[in-house]
């Protein structure tokens, strides 16, 4: 193996084992990127002043809006009630049963709706919380049950807003609804394969002992997270579905962009819920609660993006994008692999697509394969290799969940990698059938 391209699955891999011991992302990226600095020979603060803040402050010149008023709702949500009224009608809906499939089901119809994922991440956690309570079930799952709903089916199948959509419809000219009826049977397949395991998975750790109330996990909730109200002091479930309706109304009718439709869904909040919470003084809190949340997540997420601004410059990647074409492999086989490994050395599934389509689009033409074929490939392959455990989204996520890699990765893992390629399995015969 070249020694550049070693590096970088060094880096990876470090990255991964530090995560494992519970390194904060905001120490982890910097020691990893000045890993990866000095063993590919560049010079430490140029690069670190020049590539890594850059890529770390675009990030957040670009999502912090996002990130802001997700966080906002989200503790508006759970500090009004609105999210354990929503999980006590789920709850009675599935009699407690499928709790974490209903979840990932949740979490998905949003982002399908046009919702960011990390707008989701805010909304999702405080409803997921109350029906994993109410359900007794492991907080374990919870990371895994958001997740899935957001960066599986929801993001890869035909008609999805999602970003893996939008890119490979400006990369390639192809349409949102690219190889449909091959897209729809995959999409099927995977949705399927995730229910299972994840009501599977939520059955067997029961079966352990392993419920809700855990002192074994490292973070333990606080007392404002774990209270719960009396039926007669929590808004109406219509009420609180109000908002959130808004937003997908707002974003995908009204075509406004997502700061403006969540910060409606705030404000229609604030208005139908006000008495639900004591005081001004009390909102007050609510909204300083929301904005620090907003400010670690975003840094958690920005950070590692810095990393991957400093992994694009080395002679590693740019070695390893140029020997990605001269695989000898089928040519849908080959756009799979391609795009899998860009976005796992990104961590990032929307950089990975934009750094293939980029550097391969050409050789995937030139291998005559379908476009749509390609499209559709990509964006499930974008959500395999991304979700190594340095990827930024999962660290958010498990910081907002109050969960670490050891405790909670696993499923991550089967339900983002492990399934998704599975389901490439499933189309790209389809599509070498015809169909």
């Amino acid at each position: 193996m070249n020694f550049s391209v070693l590096v970088l699955a060094l880096a990876i891999i470090l990255f991964g084992l530090l995560a494992f011991r519970q390194m904060s992302a905001l120490i982890l990226a910097p020691v990893v990127t000045i890993f990866v600095i000095v063993l590919s020979g560049l010079p430490i603060l140029d690069t670190l002043l020049g590539y890594f803040m850059p890529a770390t402050s675009d990030y957040i010149t670009k999502y912090f809006l996002i990130f802001f008023v997700g966080a906002l709702f989200g503790a508006v949500y759970q500090f009004t009630g609105a999210a354990e009224s929503i999980a006590r009608t789920m709850g009675k809906f599935c009699g407690n049963h499928f709790v974490a499939p209903m979840i990932m089901c949740i979490t998905g119809l949003l982002t399908f709706g046009g919702v960011s994922g990390f707008v989701v991440f805010f909304v999702v956690y405080p409803i997921a919380l109350q029906m994993f309570k109410r359900a007794n079930l492991t907080r374990r799952l919870i990371p895994a049950a958001i997740s899935a709903g957001c960066w599986t089916w929801s993001m890869t199948a035909p008609g999805s807003p999602s970003i893996q959509n939008t890119i490979a419809m400006k990369s390639l000219g192809t349409p949102a609804t690219a190889a449909l009826i091959p897209s729809l049977i995959a999409t099927l397949a995977e949705f399927l394969m995730i229910f299972l395991w994840l009501e599977w998975r939520a059955r067997r750790f029961t079966a352990q002992g392993r419920l809700f109330y855990d002192d074994t996990l490292k973070m333990q909730l606080s007392p404002e997270e774990l209270e719960e109200r009396s039926s007669d002091n929590l808004p109406h479930p219509i009420i609180a579905l109000i908002p959130i309706a808004a937003i997908i109304l707002c974003f995908n009718a009204l075509h406004m962009p997502v700061e403006t439709s969540v910060t409606i869904g705030i404000l229609l909040a604030v208005a139908l819920m006000f008495k639900k919470v004591a005081n001004i003084n009390s909102w007050i809190e609510v909204f300083n609660k929301g904005a620090a949340d907003s400010g670690s997540a975003i840094l958690n997420t920005a950070i590692v993006v810095g990393f991957g601004g400093v992994v694009e410059q080395t002679d590693g990647f740019h070695y390893l994008i140029n020997n990605l074409q001269n695989l000898s492999i089928s040519p849908l086989v080959f756009v799979a692999v391609t795009i899998a490994i860009c976005a796992g050395v990104c961590g990032s599934a929307s950089g990975g697509m934009g750094v293939a389509f980029a550097a391969l689009t050409d050789t995937y033409k030139g291998m005559g394969v379908s476009l749509e074929a390609v499209h559709r490939i990509g964006a499930i392959a974008a959500g395999t290799l991304d979700t190594l455990p340095h990827q930024g989204a999962q660290i958010t996520l498990l910081g907002i969940c109050k969960l670490t890699h050891k405790e909670a990765y696993f499923d991550i893992a089967v339900t983002q990698i492990l399934i998704p390629i599975l389901t490439l399995f499933v189309f790209i015969p389809l599509v070498s059938m015809g169909l």
